[in-house]
């Protein structure tokens, strides 16, 4: 079985507790930490599902377009959303006035 088979429920998962922690008891900080995280899961997930999926494609029939690029595009978000949920995210430092 491959990972992203649990990804996207992992994700969705985060993305509900995140929700359920804010309604219930108002946590800014499990809205933000549980969907955020969560939603960057799906999408990494939903990336390289669809990498793997072109990428299977693009080798069945050597073509560039459009299973190539849409796989090589793929690799690149994916790499990009999981660097991202490594590093903590965007990191915006706060407003000096």
């Amino acid at each position: 079985m491959h990972d992203f088979c649990f990804t996207i429920p992992y994700g969705l998962l985060l993305v509900c507790g995140g929700a359920i922690g804010f309604i219930k008891k108002g946590s800014v900080a499990s809205l933000g930490g549980g969907v955020g995280t969560g939603l960057l899961l799906v999408l990494a997930a939903i990336a390289a599902t669809l990498s793997y999926v072109m990428g299977q494609r693009y080798m069945q029939t050597q073509k560039i377009m459009p299973a190539g690029i849409v796989a090589g595009i793929s690799v690149v978000m994916a790499v990009f959303y999981l660097y991202k949920i490594a590093t903590g995210g965007n990191h915006i430092p706060p407003k000096t006035e």
